[in-house]
């Protein structure tokens, strides 16, 4: 009996480490998309195709789609096709990005 009661508190123990595990991972993803997402706003002037957000977030193109999926909705963006047929999302443009660099911030107090 005491086996099994060993084997089921390991067993139980194993799951919530890995539950943790894959939690701390998908929160690194996120920050890691967020970031490559911002990053790309502010370079290419509010546009933004998949293939630019996986590559600078060298996330899974999967991933990343679900990801730009959802800033498309929440920001209203606009599909756009360019010149050679690659499709692009237009994004609002942020009206001073300065404003919301964090080294700014920094410096000011």
């Amino acid at each position: 009996m005491a086996i099994l009661e060993i084997a089921f508190v390991i067993g139980l123990s194993s799951l919530v480490g890995l539950y943790v595990l894959n939690t701390i991972q998908n929160g690194q993803r996120q920050r890691q998309l967020q970031n490559a997402f911002y990053q790309l706003l502010e370079k290419q002037n509010g546009e933004v195709s998949l293939i630019q957000l996986a590559a600078a977030a060298r996330m899974d193109a999967l991933v990343a789609q679900r990801f730009l999926q959802q800033q498309v909705q929440i920001f209203s963006a606009m599909p756009e096709v360019d010149a050679e047929g690659n499709t692009f999302y237009r994004f609002p443009k942020l009206q001073n990005p300065e404003m919301f660099s964090i080294d700014k911030r920094q410096d000011e107090w």
